[in-house]
């Protein structure tokens, strides 16, 4: 347990200066926090963890020498200080961290998200038990390793041949009894698949379930709006509506 009249000691680890600044700026006026250090690239990043042994280290996703997840494999996540990830938007990444429930701070962050992210970190500390914390970070190594499943083309029969259609040519994601349509900008294409099984091969900061007979690429939503019970309605960027169960809305939690 990390004690309450014990400062909790910080590790910066950002190359860009301007992510830096801020992250000082803000610290500045956390009375229970100091910064040890502040680093540029992975390979520091992990000495510093190592010697100073951090509480809490706030990590760039996408740092020269090693990455922020590289980071995490090199120390070991049984060893890892308290984290909140900092990233300019890796979709996967993202979607990872969602998944975990594990603090980002999405670049540019305002203060408010950082409050929160703080605020989660030292109630952690305070009560002592990174278990919790571990598993989560375990939980986002695992779903990384599993981010190759993602396709960036489809092979779909077309008459009697097949075709490749590039993933991001796909407006939306219609359920058909045993097979799934994906609606692309000029043409529609059949596959034998499920909604979840196709869900899987999307990118997942891409694509979203908003019902369970729709997936749709957030490129393509123009509009929501309002709709009857708890519902809302999806324009897409071909004229399509499609309807926002209010059991998915969770799905877009994230875009609020």
């Amino acid at each position: 347990m990390h004690r309450a009249d014990t400062p909790i000691r910080v590790l910066i680890a950002d190359d860009e200066t301007s992510a830096r600044r801020r992250l000082l700026q803000f610290l500045a006026d956390e009375t229970d926090m100091v910064v040890v250090a502040e680093c540029r690239d992975g390979r520091a990043t992990c000495l510093a963890i190592e010697q100073l042994a951090p509480d809490l280290v706030f990590l760039d996703v996408e740092m020269p020498e090693y990455t922020g997840l590289q980071v995490l494999e090199k120390i070991g996540v049984g060893r890892m200080p308290a984290t909140i990830f900092a990233t300019a938007f890796d979709h996967y990444a993202v979607a990872a961290f969602d998944a975990n429930a594990i603090d980002y701070l999405l670049k540019p962050f305002a203060r408010p998200r950082f409050a929160r992210a703080v605020a989660k970190a030292r109630a952690r500390l305070r009560s002592g038990d990174l278990a919790e914390s571990h598993a989560e970070l375990a939980g986002v190594l695992s779903r990384l390793a599993c981010a190759s499943n993602v396709s960036e083309r489809i092979l779909v029969r077309v008459g009697e041949s097949q075709q490749l259609i590039k993933t991001a040519d796909i407006m939306y994601v219609t359920a058909e009894k045993n097979y799934v349509r994906l609606h692309a900008k000029e043409e529609h294409y059949q596959v034998r698949e499920t909604m979840v099984g196709m869900l899987e091969r999307l990118e997942p900061a891409l694509f979203r379930r908003i019902h369970r007979s729709h997936i749709v690429n957030l490129d393509h939503v123009r509009k929501i709006l309002p709709w009857f019970g708890g519902d809302s309605l999806v324009m897409m960027s071909d004229g399509s509506r499609l309807t926002l169960s209010r059991n998915y809305r969770s799905a877009l939690d994230d875009l609020v």
